[in-house]
């Protein structure tokens, strides 16, 4: 039986810029911190000769955890089109916002790459039991898509 999401997972290129970003831009706080290598990280992830330094952080509003994970060995590449919102697969997570036209000032004012402008989704598109919602994307630091979701 599933019983909710323990946690997701970010591969990322420099540990110290995502973590300035998630939790200095962001807000979330660093939990643990583990270096994964061995016969067992192997077996789990398919490749050999894994140095990995894995992070955990969790948002101010708590659950779920976020892992972010750096690569040492072996490297890994990044894929411009996973970016694209339209690719298959994984492509990006929401987090909840109070005030999305100040969140994101702040974090266009840091530098960080956001697509548009806070936008409302049309009444009858999706019934949110809290009325209506208003979302924006942004980029972290690898690429990878954040929304940002403000209900009123």
């Amino acid at each position: 039986m599933i019983r909710g999401i323990d946690h997701l997972n970010i591969v990322v290129a420099d540990m110290a810029r995502s973590l300035a970003f998630y939790t200095g831009q962001l807000g979330f706080t660093r939990t643990k911190e583990a270096w994964l290598e061995g016969e067992w990280i192997e077996r789990i992830v398919g490749l050999r000769g894994v140095r990995a330094h894995a992070v955990f952080i969790v948002p101010p509003g708590g659950e779920p955890r976020i892992e972010l994970l750096q690569y040492h060995a072996p490297a890994g590449q990044t894929l411009p089109q996973n970016s694209a919102p339209n690719t298959i697969g994984l492509r990006h997570f929401a987090l909840r916002v109070d005030d999305i036209a100040a969140v994101t000032a702040a974090l266009r004012q840091a530098g960080v790459e956001i697509w548009g402008e806070p936008t409302r989704v049309p009444g009858g598109v999706v019934n949110f039991e809290t009325g209506s919602k208003q979302l924006v994307y942004l980029l972290d630091p690898d690429g990878v898509i954040v929304e940002l979701a403000e209900y009123r």
